[in-house]
């Protein structure tokens, strides 16, 4: 930060046994795509267990900026639907934040409407790549454009779609995509829903499904089966109405209370009403490969057939393991998390495949070597991964969160296990997913509080 009073986690270590049962922010991925849907309905919905982050408040504020009706509380949303072509043009930029997943998908919706729009953000934002679905995008008839930038090829933020003139349509779609990407998936999906004919796209693995199941869930014609999935509109009449649903707890947000729990010697930890998508689960097979002990309590199917349950993790010593290809796509966002459990494990831990990270609100392999390697750690950065040798004495470090949550939520879980104090510098960015994570460690009884610093 430059000027003002920024915010940090001031960690005392080592933590002794942490206890208790916690709930976590609700999903941002699903809360996204659940005020999208809601937008695009016929008639009133209600959206419970919304995350308080500034990511869904992002995606709210911009379908206002469209005309849409959204009643916003701390946890819930009530929003009156205009129908799937009843969004209007906005007077300005539309402002996406901190949140590639609301400029991405609701690129793909922008894509069919007769009205021009603009998507910006913020620094971080404008540093993420788009040519992944603006080509595609561009394929079956959308006029869209981005800027170059630092990779030679590559479009960057903001994003400019012009409208379709009258008599266009966007086409029918094939897609074979590079890359397992739920956020490509889903922006191709959603622009399908204007389409005059199918989209189809197959991933090399099967990606996040949360689009998938809430279409499906609204009565759209869609169909999966493995990593192909199928949309087709011809003679749907392109609407479906109102609902209520509940968005279960954030499996990525949980992901560093499993952390904290498995590190800490002596822990009990419960997280309550937490996503159990399987498409979504891989931090926990990676954490009964490493033979933690996982206890599951379902709880039945929450927003559009989401599963859902509680979560419990007490503590016992953990071994090495790797993480790459099928389950590494199912746990893309929770290997910082990862890498702090792997730090305390005993043996080599090794996370291949990950080259999407090095795309993400940071490099988040560099950033995760860079942290690991402040505590201590014996950590070598792959190209498309990490080794983590496990089991050293950690001592207590001051690092930055290079603006990015995971960064940041995964130095202070390190802190809880490191002899001394830690701190976390730079932590605004943790109220993008996870508002009071300090505060939710603090009651399971770890020595952590956030505060002003200069």
């Amino acid at each position: 930060m430059t000027g003002g009073v920024g915010r940090r986690f001031r960690v005392q270590g080592p933590a002794k046994g942490l206890r208790g049962s916690v709930k976590v922010p609700g999903d941002k991925s699903i809360g996204h795509r659940a005020l999208m849907f809601a937008s695009l309905a016929e008639g009133r919905s209600t959206i419970q267990g919304l995350s308080a982050g500034l990511d869904n408040r992002s995606t709210a504020e911009l379908f206002r900026e469209l005309g849409v009706t959204i009643e916003l509380g701390d946890e819930h949303a009530i929003v009156d639907g205009v129908g799937l072509f009843g969004l209007s043009m906005p007077k300005g930029a539309l402002d996406c934040g901190n949140s590639g997943t609301t400029m991405r998908l609701v690129a793909g919706l922008l894509a069919g409407q007769r009205f021009g729009t603009r998507l910006i953000g913020d620094e971080s934002l404008t540093k993420r790549p788009m040519r992944r679905i603006v080509e595609p995008l561009r394929a079956r008839g959308a006029h869209i454009a981005g800027r170059s930038g630092d990779k030679e090829g590559e479009i960057y933020p903001p994003l400019a779609v012009a409208p379709l003139i009258e008599g266009e349509q966007l086409t029918a779609l094939e897609y074979a995509s590079p890359i397992a990407s739920a956020q490509v998936k889903s922006s191709l999906l959603l622009s399908g829903l204007y389409a005059a004919g199918a989209t189809a796209i197959r991933e090399p693995v099967v990606s996040r499904d949360h689009t998938e199941r809430m279409l499906g869930a609204l009565g759209v014609p869609i169909q999966a089966v493995g990593p192909m999935v199928v949309l087709d509109p011809v003679g749907w009449d392109r609407r479906w109405s109102g609902f209520e649903w509940t968005v279960p707890g954030d499996i990525s947000g949980a992901a560093f209370m499993f952390a904290a729990a498995t590190m800490v010697p002596g822990s009990d930890v419960t997280v309550e009403g937490v996503g159990l998508n399987p498409t979504r689960t891989g931090i926990l097979d990676a954490l009964r490969g490493m033979r933690a002990d996982l206890r599951f309590m379902p709880k039945g199917d929450a927003a559009g057939g989401e599963p859902s349950g509680d979560v419990q993790v007490v503590h016992r010593p953990l071994a090495a393991t790797m993480t790459a290809g099928e389950m590494l796509t199912r746990m893309i966002d929770e290997v910082p998390a990862f890498c702090a459990i792997a730090a305390t494990a005993k043996g080599r831990s090794d996370v291949r495949d990950a080259h999407e990270l090095r795309v993400k609100e940071s490099d988040r392999v560099a950033t995760s070597a860079e942290v690991l390697e402040a505590f201590g750690v014996d950590c070598t950065e792959l190209q498309d991964g990490l080794h983590v040798h496990g089991g050293a004495r950690l001592e207590g470090a001051r690092v930055a969160s290079r603006g990015d949550h995971r960064i940041a939520m995964m130095a202070a879980v390190l802190g809880l296990v490191a002899h001394g104090e830690t701190i976390v510098d730079d932590v605004e960015c943790v109220a993008t997913s996870f508002p009071g994570f300090a505060d939710t460690l603090a009651s399971l009884g770890a020595d952590i509080v956030e505060e002003d610093s200069p």
